[in-house]
C-alpha cells in the first residue's frame, strides 16, 4: 500500500472503482492470496471479473502462461522464467521480502489460479529491530539456541539472519528439503539447522518435536491459526499480541504484547533474576536458622545456660531476619546472569553447593556465639553481659551473611552495596539493635546489657569472621568441590 501511495494510487479510491467481490485468502501451504473485482461494481463484456495474485515468486510464477511487457502481453517462456527468477533470488539476497504479481481477466473463481498474466515482482524491506542482535547475542551467551523459521524465500532468510549474527554455518533447509528428511535423518541434523525458510506451520511442529527428543527446553513463537499445534506442543508457546490470532494466544503460555523478540530475551532474564532472589533468601534465612539452632543446641549440650532469652529468640526471627530477607527477594540481578547456562528445569533450589553454602554459613555462625558465650562466661562477666555479647553477634553475623548471600557464586566484594533496599534495611536494624543495648527501659523487655566500647570490638571482630569463610566455600564452589553449581 505504501508503493501504491508513492505511485499516487491510494487504496480507498481503487477500492471504490474496482469493488472486491470474491477472494481467496493466504494461506502458508499456498504461499498466495487472490481476489477478484469488478469495474464499478459491473461485469465488463471485455474484461469481466479481472483476479489479482500475490504471492510467492516461484508459485505465482507456476501459475502464469504470459507476461506484461512495455509492449503489451506475451508469452512467459522458459527463458523469461528463469530471468524473472534470478531477478526475485537477487532481491532476496538483499534482504528484500519478495512478492510476485500477476492478473487475469474473465476470471471464474474456480480457475483463477491458471493461465495468469505475470505482471512484476515487489521488493519489501523488514529490516530487523535494532535491539534484535544484541538480544540474540545475549541468548547465546545464556546457552539458548535461537532459530530462524520462516515462509520468506531462502536467500531473504539467510540474507536477514547473517545480519542478525544468527547464521553461523550456513545451514539453511527449506520446507521442500524437510519434507524429503526421515525422521531420524532429520533428528540427525535439527541441532545444526539455524535456518528453515519457506516452511509451513504443520514443519514448526516437526522441528519441535525433534528438538525435544533430542532432550532439549524448546521455547516457540507464532501468530497463525496453524502456529497453534506447534506452540501447544513446545515447553513454552509464545503469542504474537499484536499481530497473533485468539487461537494462538489460547493455545500459547505467554503472550508477547510488543512482537519484539528482545522482549523475550528481557523475560528470559527476568526469571532467572526472580529465580535467584527466591533461593538467595532461602539460603539466608535458613543459614540464620541453623546457626540459631545449632547455638542452642550446643549450649545445651554443652552443660551451658540458654545463651539467648526467648524474646530475643524471637527479634532475630523476626526483626533481625525480616527486612534483610525481604531486602534480598529484591535484589537487583546478578551481572553474569545471562552468561550462565539453563538449569536444569528438573533441579530445584537446594543443590549440594547451596546446601553446602547454607551449612557452612550455620554452623560457623553457632560455633563463633558458642565459643563467644562460653569465653565471656569464663571471663568473669556476668551472664546478662554474655547473653547480650552473644545476641549482638547473632545478630552482626546476619547483618554480614545477607551480604555475603547476595550470590551464591560470585565474591561479596562484586558490587557489595547494589541493592539499596538492603543497605537500608541493615541501617535500621543496626539502629534498632543499638536503642536495644542502651536505652535503659528496654533492658528488661529484652534481657540485654550496656556493653563497653572493648565488648563491642570483641563482637564485631567475631562477627565479621563468617564474611571469610564463606567466600572460601564460594572459592571451593566455582572450582567443583560440592558439585555442579545450577
Amino acid at each position: 500500500m505504501v508503493a501504491a501511495a508513492k505511485a499516487g494510487l491510494h487504496k480507498a479510491a481503487l477500492e471504490a472503482q474496482f469493488p472486491r467481490v470474491s477472494e481467496i485468502p493466504f494461506t502458508s501451504e499456498t504461499k498466495r492470496m487472490t481476489t477478484l473485482h469488478t469495474l464499478d461494481g459491473m461485469v465488463t463484456p471485455s474484461t469481466g471479473v479481472v483476479a489479482y495474485s500475490k504471492g510467492a515468486p516461484e508459485i505465482i510464477l507456476d501459475s502464469c502462461v504470459r507476461q506484461l511487457t512495455e509492449s503489451g502481453e506475451a508469452t512467459l517462456n522458459a527463458a523469461s522464467r528463469e530471468k524473472t527468477l534470478a531477478a526475485a533470488h537477487q532481491m532476496a539476497g538483499q534482504a528484500l521480502r519478495v512478492l510476485a504479481v500477476a492478473s487475469k481477466s474473465n476470471a471464474v473463481l474456480e480457475h483463477v489460479e491458471h493461465e495468469m498474466t505475470f505482471l512484476g515482482l515487489l521488493g519489501m524491506i523488514d529490516p530487523p529491530r535494532p535491539e534484535a542482535k544484541a538480544a540474540i547475542q545475549t541468548c547465546e551467551q545464556a546457552g539458548i539456541k535461537p532459530v530462524m523459521i520462516t515462509g520468506d524465500h531462502p536467500l531473504t532468510a539467510q540474507a536477514v539472519a547473517r545480519e542478525l549474527g544468527l547464521l553461523k554455518t550456513g545451514r539453511v533447509v527449506t520446507g521442500a528439503e524437510l519434507e524429503a528428511m526421515s525422521e531420524a535423518e532429520f533428528e540427525r541434523e535439527v541441532e545444526n539447522i539455524e535456518v528453515y525458510a519457506r516452511v509451513s506451520p504443520a514443519h514448526k511442529l516437526r522441528v519441535v518435536t525433534a528438538l525435544q527428543n533430542k532432550g532439549h527446553i524448546v521455547a516457540m513463537t507464532g501468530d497463525g491459526v496453524n502456529d497453534a499445534p506447534a506452540l501447544k506442543k513446545a515447553d513454552i508457546g509464545i503469542a504474537m499480541g499484536i499481530t497473533g490470532t485468539d487461537v494462538t494466544k489460547e493455545a500459547a503460555a505467554m503472550t508477547l504484547t510488543d512482537d519484539n523478540f528482545a522482549s523475550i530475551v528481557a523475560a528470559v532474564e527476568e526469571g532467572r533474576g526472580i529465580f535467584g532472589n527466591i533461593k538467595k533468601y532461602l539460603m539466608y534465612l535458613l543459614s540464620s536458622n541453623i546457626g540459631e539452632i545449632g547455638l542452642m543446641a550446643g549450649a545445651s549440650l554443652l552443660g551451658l545456660p540458654l545463651p539467648l532469652s526467648a524474646v530475643q529468640i524471637l527479634y532475630v526471627n523476626l526483626a533481625t531476619d525480616g527486612l534483610p530477607a525481604l531486602a534480598l527477594s529484591v535484589d537487583p540481578p546478578e551481572k553474569d546472569l545471562m552468561r550462565r547456562k539453563p538449569r536444569n528445569p528438573r533441579t530445584g533450589v537446594f543443590t549440594r553447593p547451596v546446601i553446602t553454602l547454607m551449612t557452612v554459613g550455620g554452623l560457623w555462625s553457632a560455633l563463633v556465639n558458642l565459643g563467644l558465650f562460653a569465653w565471656a562466661l569464663s571471663s568473669g562477666r556476668s551472664i546478662e553481659e554474655a547473653m547480650t555479647m552473644t545476641f549482638v553477634s547473632l545478630v552482626l553475623i546476619q547483618f554480614f551473611k545477607a551480604y555475603n548471600f547476595r550470590s551464591d557464586r560470585n565474591s561479596v566484594l562484586n558490587r557489595p552495596f547494589a541493592n539499596k533496599w538492603l543497605n537500608l534495611a541493615i541501617v535500621w536494624e543496626v539502629l534498632l539493635l543499638i536503642l536495644i543495648i542502651y536505652l535503659p527501659f528496654l533492658h528488661n523487655a529484652f534481657g540485654t546489657f550496656y556493653l563497653p566500647l572493648v565488648d563491642w570490638v570483641i563482637v564485631i571482630v567475631l562477627a565479621f569472621t563468617v564474611s571469610p569463610v564463606l567466600e572460601l566455600a564460594k572459592w571451593m564452589e566455582r572450582r567443583g568441590w560440592f558439585g555442579k553449581m545450577a
